[in-house]
């Protein structure tokens, strides 16, 4: 039983970092459970898949270019982390190298809980 759900849950991750570099925000938000909740480091803390929605619809605005590449990935049941490296350009034209850390926790196959944490001073303008 495990094995299918560290399965599930890696097609999960690989979905959600493939939607955001494509920028595919209605299918990345697909992704989480009407519920979810996610503590992100610029975004704060949000409740709600139609929340998150709302607030992905700017980010396209925020960054001309933004890639999200994973490093390493850690699946266990229905838990994850994810090492990845994000590299931007903010609508002003700034460039952005960032490492990241992702913690995941499904229920079913949709994401219920996710945060994000990183050095936030790239993010700065």
């Amino acid at each position: 039983m495990e094995q299918t759900e560290t399965a599930t849950l890696t097609d999960v991750i690989d979905r959600y970092y493939r939607y955001a570099n494509a920028g595919d925000w209605d299918r990345w938000c697909d992704l989480f459970t009407e519920n979810t909740v996610m503590d992100e480091q610029l975004g704060g803390h949000v409740e709600g898949r139609s929340t998150l929605r709302d607030m992905m619809k700017g980010f396209p605005a925020m960054y001309a270019t933004f890639q999200n590449e994973p490093r390493r990935v850690i699946a266990s049941g229905s838990e994850g982390a994810v090492v990845s490296h994000i590299s931007a350009v903010n609508a002003a034209g700034k460039a952005i190298e960032a490492e990241v850390m992702n913690y995941f926790r499904l229920d079913g196959d949709k994401i219920a809980y996710m945060a994000n944490f990183h050095d936030t001073k790239p993010f700065t303008s």
